[in-house]
């Protein structure tokens, strides 16, 4: 596996990696989060962008067409960290609102709707992408 990253403390891409569209996939896609995070001093965001990115994987490895779905973490400005999944599904993800009965599973975008400042979808021509943004402070 192939991780790309940039020294630099803001801009694109920032990490990113493209993984198997499995369940364990989620374990790496944290650890590429961390590692991330912790470059950019960002550590008091690690706890909330594990369960966003987690998150996020679990919905393109239901979801998703193909084989693989790609990771990617960067940091579009200094105050904010994007997590996105791309996967090579065409169907837009909606938050579920409704309790969903006694099922544990369906409600992972409004837990990264709380945590987040804002998420969303970008399509692509062949898929999309699926963010959520973390409001940062570089520490000092």
């Amino acid at each position: 596996m192939t991780v790309t990253a940039t020294p630099r403390p803001t801009g694109h891409p920032g990490y990113s990696e493209t993984l198997p569209r499995d369940p364990e996939s989620a374990a790496v896609a944290r650890r590429l989060v961390r590692t991330a995070l912790a470059t950019w001093g960002l550590e008091d965001r690690i706890d909330d962008a594990m369960v966003v990115i987690t998150e996020l994987v679990s919905n393109a490895v239901d979801h998703g067409r193909l084989a693989s779905i790609r990771v990617i973490v960067s940091r579009p400005s200094e105050h904010r960290v994007r997590l996105g999944v791309v996967d090579r599904s065409k169907v837009v993800p909606a938050m579920r609102t409704d309790s969903n009965g006694d099922q544990v599973r369906g409600r992972g975008l409004v837990l990264v709707d709380s945590l987040t400042g804002r998420w969303g979808t970008d399509p692509y021509r062949w898929g999309k992408q699926v963010w959520g943004e973390l409001k940062c402070e570089p520490s000092q």
